[in-house]
């Protein structure tokens, strides 16, 4: 008799759910800058809350404007 694997059984979303949600990647950009800013863009060096967007080569970067550090959406993380 094989054991329940408590990974496999856990509560979370339907993959229907899922795909509404973070369907496409606009669907996961935004949910990743809501999670990353809930109250909107933060510089990562100075604190300063307004930010230009720009796009290279396909990425969308911000650029503080007090300090004008730059940063991307995955800048930090793992």
């Amino acid at each position: 008799m094989m054991t329940i694997n408590g990974i496999q059984f856990q509560k979370g979303l339907s993959l229907p759910a899922f795909l509404r949600d973070y369907g496409t990647e606009e669907q996961c950009e935004a949910a990743f800058i809501k999670a990353r800013w809930p109250q909107g863009f933060i510089c990562p060096c100075c604190g300063h809350g307004a930010a230009y967007e720009f796009k290279r080569r396909e990425l969308r970067y911000w650029q503080c404007g007090a300090c004008r550090h730059q940063t991307s959406l995955r800048a930090g993380t793992v």
